[in-house]
């Protein structure tokens, strides 16, 4: 028969957006269900960090880059925020149907390695923008912080959230249970977050610990986003996009390769 089409064919052309449509609304309703842990709860941590710090550090601290410390820590804790939430959705979400069993619901749709890519992703870029955008509104009605450069800065907060919700993805893929997981983010993605300038200036560093900083992605993601709020920054902003960016590409091919060739999926 002339109709007959073999099992497997794609059949949506180059590009099944239906079902990226449909994945990225899972992974998107999938953290709004529980809102109060994955929108809120960032929310109320970023507020405890400025409070603690307001009351450890006291009016006594001097300016720093120019402004106060708390202007100075604001857009760190934001992104901070930002690419630890990223992070969280995407490599929760393929940890969690690999433990229960049902990755195989992901992996048997006709979705190609980039259309789940980029449908993970979305879920991580939505939740990111929506904390920035919670602690961005608090921010300018708490303290008076309004971004010198809102669009800089909105850039680098999604290119912070794609990187690190790329991140996820790999690490979802790579782990197998629970404490793989938490020892990820436990030894390596929460370091990148701290040791990146968000509590600090780099430049008072000392010189080796200095040039180690400069190699993390992640300060350049939260010293970009520092420039579009406050409009200095350790670094130059154009010098930390193009190595942002270069980084997202990088990771976001390794995590194309392990859906494409089923890395740790696939029996």
């Amino acid at each position: 028969m002339s109709d007959f089409v073999e099992l497997g064919e794609r059949r949506f052309g180059r590009m099944n957006w239906l079902g990226l449509y449909t994945l990225a609304k899972r992974e998107t309703m999938r953290f709004c269900v529980v809102w109060t842990q994955t929108l809120l709860a960032p929310l109320v941590t970023t507020g405890l960090f400025l409070l603690i710090f307001t009351i450890a550090v006291g009016p006594g601290r001097g300016d720093v880059m120019g402004v106060s410390f708390m202007t100075f820590l604001a857009p760190g804790l934001l992104m901070m925020t930002v690419i630890q939430n990223a992070f969280a959705n995407t490599s929760s979400s393929l940890v969690i149907t690999k433990v229960q069993g049902n990755i195989v619901d992901t992996l048997m749709p006709p979705l190609s390695a980039l259309e789940l890519v980029l449908g993970y992703l979305a879920g991580g870029l939505a939740r990111g923008l929506l904390v920035a955008l919670g602690i961005g509104t608090a921010l300018a009605l708490g303290l008076g912080i309004v971004p010198v450069h809102p669009i800089v800065a909105f850039a680098f907060v999604v290119l912070g959230a794609t990187f690190m919700g790329a991140v996820g993805i790999v690490a979802g893929v790579f782990a197998n249970k629970f404490d793989q997981m938490a020892a990820i983010t436990n030894f390596i993605v929460t370091p990148l977050a701290f040791l990146s300038g968000t509590f600090y200036s780099v430049d008072a560093l000392p010189p080796v610990l200095n040039k180690i900083t400069h190699m993390n992605p992640v300060f350049y993601l939260i010293d970009g986003v520092r420039f579009g709020v406050i409009g200095t920054s350790d670094s130059s902003p154009l010098l930390g996009f193009a190595v942002c960016s270069g980084a997202t590409f990088t990771v976001c091919l390794i995590a194309w390769w392990m859906l494409k060739t089923g890395y740790r999926l696939k029996p």
